[in-house]
């Protein structure tokens, strides 16, 4: 019997919530004022679903924008539906809250990191995951430097050395 708590766990569920409960909000609201969302998340896993065209492009990770061109926002427990717009086509999403990678609301400025691992390997040159740049429909989204980003790490790992970026628990800890 394992008897440590696994905080991490506790993280992303923690921080699944809060893009679970924006949405919620959006989805009853509508976006108010400038608020919009940069929404990165793991094509492959179990549960996405996206037109294979998308898959085919991103089997990876991919990002989208919830700003001007969506509809059908619904939130469900675990994951998220939305309709988003590629090229001009409404094209159907589903998210699970567990295949979050990012999530960004730029006006703010607002972001949470899910999967570190991810991220940093590609920030190390690895090409599988598209950190910054242009999302999935084409639009430019911002760089992690430009937005706070809170990280839930699934491994113990310092953040980088980049002030401003990335906002490690670690240093709220208690230096006693």
């Amino acid at each position: 019997m394992d008897e440590s708590i696994d905080y991490q766990a506790m993280m992303q569920s923690a921080l699944q919530g809060v893009v679970r409960d924006l949405l919620e909000h959006v989805a009853e609201e509508g976006l108010p004022g400038a608020h919009h969302f940069y929404i990165g998340f793991r094509t492959g896993d179990p549960g996405v679903s996206l037109p294979q065209h998308l898959r085919n492009r991103y089997p990876r990770e991919m990002t989208i924008v919830l700003q001007n061109q969506f509809s059908g926002l619904q939130v469900g427990e675990g994951e998220f539906s939305v309709t988003v717009r590629f090229s001009g086509k409404p094209t159907a999403l589903t998210v699970p809250f567990a295949s979050l990678t990012s999530f960004v609301d730029p006006s703010v400025p607002f972001g949470l990191r899910f999967d570190f691992d991810l991220i940093e390997g590609a920030a190390e040159g690895d090409s599988t995951a598209d950190v910054e740049g242009t999302c999935a429909n084409g639009v430019s989204r911002p760089t992690t430097a430009s937005v706070p980003v809170l990280t839930a790490s699934s491994r113990h790992r310092p953040a980088p050395a980049h002030p401003g970026q990335v906002v490690s628990i670690k240093e709220f800890r208690r230096k006693d």
